[in-house]
């Protein structure tokens, strides 16, 4: 039985939202994990003496610092910068999975119209 065109198009429609989806869960993923490496790293700095010789990234590279105070305020604004973007993500994130959820309500139920038997599963189901 061949599924009207408009049925076929919202299932492609459907199946890209679930890789967008799916990118932006990944992305988001990534930046929690470098943020939570920044949080670490700040927090290992501020347990280090003053006097301590520091170094800091630059490209491939680690370069002396100045002092431990210059690399507390790189990694301060790589924070805040890192918590930005893992906002704006879980936003977009989240925005994509209310979609995504009721787009699969109304495919399921537009396939049950058409007489298709399978439901439409959440990813990871």
């Amino acid at each position: 039985m061949a599924l009207p065109a408009k049925l076929q198009n919202d299932i492609k429609q459907f199946q890209r939202l679930q890789q967008e989806l799916s990118q932006y869960t990944q992305q988001r993923l990534q930046m929690d994990l470098k943020l939570r490496e920044t949080v670490h790293t700040l927090d290992a700095l501020t347990k280090i003496p003053e006097d301590s010789t520091v170094y800091r990234p630059i490209g491939g590279l680690l370069v002396r610092a100045k002092d431990r105070k210059e690399v507390e305020e790189l990694l301060g604004e790589e924070k805040e910068t890192l918590e930005v973007r893992v906002k704006a993500l879980e936003r977009q994130e989240n925005h994509l999975k209310e979609r995504y959820s009721l787009m699969q309500k109304e495919l399921s139920e537009a396939l049950q119209a058409a007489g298709v038997t399978s439901e439409v599963r959440s990813p990871g189901a």
